[in-house]
C-alpha cells in the first residue's frame, strides 16, 4: 500500500511530495549534500523505515557504508585567569601604587603625582580602584603564610568618621603585635561585638585570655562565645592596642574622608595587611632585609592574584 509523504524543506519553501518511503530514501541517498534537507534527515529516526540508516549517507549504521566518527580534538588546557586581567597597565605599577597608598600617608592626588614624575600617568580615580579592587585579593593571597595568632587578645574599639559620621572601628592584636582582625560598625553593640568575635574565632581559634576595657558589649560578647578565656578588664592593660590605633589615624589623616563603610573597610583591613608584613608575621620576604621586607612580600604575593 503507498504511503505519501510531504516534506516541506524549510520555511517559505516549496513542498516536496514522495509518494513512498522508498522514493524518499533514493532521494535523500542522490541529494545527501543537499542543504534542504538537512533538517530532515536529522530527523530520520521518526520514520520507522529509516531508523536504522546513518544522517549523512542513507546507509546502516556500523557496515561498511557506514560514516567515519568525527573526533574533537582536545583543546589546550585553561588555566586560572589572572586577577590583572583586562587592566591596561601592568600588574608590577599596579602593585607598586596599591603598596604605596596602604604603606604611605598618601592621598589618591599625591600618588598620581609621584607616579607621573616617573612617566607612569594614573588618574586618581583608577588608583582608588585599584586600591579597591587588588587589596582584599593581596589578602586573601597571603592568607596561607599567615602565622597563628597569639593566646592573649588586647581588643578594643576605636573612632572614625565615615561620610561625616562617627563609625566604630573593632581591632584586636595579639601579644606579639600581630593583628588580628578589625570590623568597622555603624554601632557600638552587642551584636557588632558578637559580629567581630564570631569572624576572628572562626579564623584564629579560642584564646586563652582576652584584655578588654569594661564595655558591658564586649563582656557580653566573650562570655557568650569564648567563656572559657579569661576576660582581663584591668587599668591600663589594654594600652597596647590603644597605643596601635595611633597608626591607623595617622593614615586616615592625610585622607579627605572616607564616604563609605565597605570602602572603609577595606582601606584599614589593607593598613593592618600592611602593619603585619612589616612585622614579620607572614612567611614572605623571609630572607630580604627589613627596609626591602615588604616590597619583596609584594613581589612574591603577585604571581599568586
Amino acid at each position: 500500500m503507498a504511503t505519501g509523504i510531504a516534506i516541506r524543506a524549510g520555511p517559505g519553501r516549496h513542498r516536496v511530495q514522495f509518494a513512498t518511503a522508498a522514493e524518499w530514501v533514493d532521494r535523500l541517498a542522490d541529494h545527501h549534500t543537499s542543504g534542504r534537507l538537512q533538517d530532515e534527515l536529522r530527523r530520520l529516526g521518526r520514520y520507522p523505515l529509516l531508523k536504522g540508516l546513518c544522517c549523512v549517507d542513507a546507509s546502516h549504521r556500523g557496515g561498511e557504508g557506514g560514516s567515519m566518527k568525527r573526533t574533537r580534538r582536545p583543546g589546550p588546557p585553561v588555566g586560572m585567569p589572572s586577577g590583572f586581567t583586562g587592566f591596561r597597565f601592568p600588574p608590577e605599577v599596579i602593585v607598586l601604587a596599591v603598596r604605596w597608598y596602604l604603606r604611605y600617608g598618601l592621598s589618591y592626588r599625591d600618588l598620581e603625582e609621584l607616579l607621573a614624575e616617573r612617566g607612569i600617568e594614573v588618574d586618581h580615580v583608577t588608583l582608588y580602584r585599584w586600591v579597591q579592587r587588588f587589596t582584599p585579593l593581596l589578602i586573601d593571597a597571603a592568607r596561607p603564610t599567615r602565622h597563628l595568632a597569639g593566646d592573649r587578645w588586647f581588643v578594643e574599639e576605636t573612632y572614625v568618621k565615615v561620610s561625616g559620621l562617627w563609625s566604630y572601628v573593632y581591632r584586636a592584636v595579639d601579644q606579639h603585635g600581630q593583628v588580628i582582625d578589625v570590623y568597622v560598625s555603624q554601632r557600638r553593640d552587642i551584636a557588632s561585638a558578637r559580629t567581630f568575635f564570631t569572624a576572628s574565632l572562626a579564623v584564629h581559634g579560642d584564646p586563652a585570655e582576652v584584655i578588654t576595657d569594661r564595655a558591658p558589649a564586649l563582656a557580653n560578647a566573650i562570655e557568650g562565645l569564648t567563656p572559657a578565656a579569661l576576660h582581663n578588664t584591668g587599668q591600663y592593660q589594654n594600652n597596647r592596642v590603644g597605643c596601635d590605633h595611633g597608626r591607623l589615624k595617622a593614615r586616615l589623616r592625610p585622607m579627605r574622608g572616607l564616604k563609605t563603610h565597605r570602602t572603609a573597610s577595606v582601606v584599614i583591613r589593607g593598613h593592618a595587611f600592611i602593619q603585619n608584613l612589616r612585622r614579620g608575621h607572614y612567611e614572605l620576604a623571609v630572607d630580604a632585609t627589613r627596609v626591602l621586607r615588604l616590597a619583596t612580600a609584594f613581589d612574591e604575593l603577585r604571581p599568586a592574584i
